[in-house]
């Protein structure tokens, strides 16, 4: 491309803003007035303790190395909701 050519491009620019925000007006409204944020967030919570019950000693040991290098929350950090 030329210098002709480059300086002739025309900025162009969008806010996204507005768009955002009726994005997520739609999605809350489409969740309904029935919907308890609470109780998904503790339904999460439930789901992550489920999925890492039960393990056996090696799985167990995996499970703790990706904890402690950062990978996966611990029991505390990151969760959905408190107990």
């Amino acid at each position: 491309m030329s210098q002709d050519q480059h300086t002739a491009l025309v900025p162009f620019s969008i806010d996204l803003t507005f768009v955002e925000a009726r994005r997520r007006a739609v999605v809350v409204a489409a969740l309904g007035p029935a919907w308890d944020p609470v109780a998904a967030l503790r339904g999460e919570d439930e789901a992550y303790a489920l999925l890492h019950s039960g393990l056996d000693a090696e799985q167990q040991r995996t499970y703790d190395r990706l904890v402690a290098a950062g990978v996966l929350p611990g029991e505390d950090q990151g969760r959905a909701a408190a107990h």
